[in-house]
């Protein structure tokens, strides 16, 4: 980590700047930080298994502590390509630092389709409508008064989407969909750089239209696709809450996220070749902006759709806010509003830190670090135990939610970290690579 007053755009040489002879990934640096989080990951997954496995109310933590896992992997993988589609669509400088990690991203759908197996091996343990699959079995559980009335009603509404093989169906063509896109994607990237004509105009506009046909339509289908499995895997944990913007709500979270990782890697590449010769402060001031945009419009949703709800103030909504809000719930409240939105919000308005790398190092992993939170209180209050789970003397098992992300995001990481050391971390067949070589003229 870098110390001290860093000196930004002080080169004075007028010529640019020569292009690194390896545009290949420090691969000593990035196999060091993958053993470190392989290390981090074992030692957490054992510590999930010996504390918390022993008791029923652990191991429901432990599952519920899998799924922020699962999530918030998803939300790197699948929100690493629709980044990846939205810079295609887009332009700009920007998004060529970004390519390598966002592919590198996108890669690691595989990897998260494979995370996935456990929470539909037993999402009995996780949701109402997986455990009741079908009318007379909601009937005999509202008899028992493990469901109330209106939680039968609508799952059974809702029984041809929310069933476990319906859930299983959505889950695989998720993922598959979104695979072949990325692998698309990821596959012409590198026929691009390969391609006979590289560097002349009519290569650049036959690659560039290639990208925009797919990612344009590909977005579209992101969008779609996400919505569906928001509302599977997070909003269906209580059956009866209805939401119009959740799955663009999950949508803009996860560019907050990716976007975070994304500029942490890039700046922490920047201490080697190629990347230190690549990143320019007006690129990393521009991914800063950037992320600014990202918060902004993630406090405006998730604000405006508590807005609308409080002052609508009916009683099938309001439910979902109270469980989220009462108690010691309102300390989790306030701490997301704080961590997710306050602190970035404050500190990405200033122009100095948005060029500062070793500011952007701690705000970026600040930021995945609040996201992991937010998911907690997304997910922890749909279930019944939950107002007192976060009294440790009752409830021990909810640190799973601690140690168990931990170990699902450290495996993903090292996995992320295999794919980014496969390619170069520069495109070279683009007409803004040339743009970013050229000195800085502007403090």
């Amino acid at each position: 980590m870098s110390h001290g007053h860093e000196h930004h755009g002080e080169e004075h040489g007028h010529g640019p700047k020569v292009l690194p002879a390896s545009l290949a990934a420090p691969e000593e640096a990035l196999k060091a930080w993958r053993m470190r989080l392989l290390i981090v990951g074992a030692l957490a997954a054992i510590v999930s298994l010996l504390a918390f496995s022993w008791t029923h109310e652990g191991r429901n933590h432990l599952l519920r502590g899998y799924l922020l896992g699962f999530m918030i992997s998803f939300g790197f993988a699948g929100g690493g390509l629709a980044m990846l589609m939205l810079q295609y669509v887009s332009g700009g400088k920007w998004g060529l630092l970004l390519r390598r990690p966002l592919e590198a991203m996108s890669r690691t759908l595989k990897l998260v389709a494979v995370l996935v197996i456990p929470v539909l091996v037993l999402m009995k343990h996780l949701y109402q409508w997986a455990a009741f699959p079908n009318a007379a079995a909601t009937a005999e559980a509202h008899a028992k008064g493990l469901m109330t009335q209106e939680q039968m009603l609508t799952a059974n509404a809702k029984h041809a989407m929310l069933s476990p093989g319906s859930a299983i169906g959505q889950t695989i063509v998720i993922f598959a969909v979104l695979g072949f896109m990325a692998f698309l994607l990821n596959k012409w990237s590198l026929q691009r750089d390969a391609d006979p004509l590289a560097g002349t105009q009519e290569s650049f506009d036959r690659w560039r239209i290639k990208f925009e046909n797919l990612s344009g339509i590909g977005i579209l289908i992101y969008v779609i696709l996400l919505t569906d499995g928001a509302i599977l895997w997070i909003k269906s944990l209580d059956v009866t809450w209805y939401s119009s913007i959740y799955g663009l709500q999950f949508l803009v979270g996860q560019g907050y996220q990716v976007l975070a990782l994304g500029i942490l890697s890039v700046v922490l590449l920047s201490r080697f070749q190629p990347m230190k010769t690549l990143l320019r402060v007006t690129e990393q001031h521009d991914l800063g902006k950037f992320l600014f945009a990202f918060v902004m419009l993630n406090i405006y949703l998730c604000f405006a759709e508590f807005l609308i709800i409080w002052s609508g103030n009916v009683p099938d909504e309001i439910p979902w806010y109270m469980a989220r809000v009462q108690g010691g719930w309102w300390v989790i409240c306030s701490l997301d509003f704080i961590c997710h939105w306050l602190i970035p919000f404050v500190l990405l308005l200033s122009r100095d830190l948005k060029r500062n790398k070793s500011k952007m190092i701690w705000l970026t992993c600040w930021m995945i670090f609040a996201r992991c939170l937010d998911m907690f209180w997304l997910i922890e209050p749909n279930f019944s135990d939950a107002a007192g789970n976060l009294h440790l003397a009752n409830n021990v098992g909810i640190l799973a939610y601690i140690t168990v992300p931990v170990a699902v995001l450290s495996v993903w990481g090292a996995f992320y970290l295999t794919e980014l050391m496969k390619r170069p971390l520069m495109n070279v067949n683009d007409p803004h690579l040339e743009e970013m070589l050229e000195p800085e003229h502007a403090h």
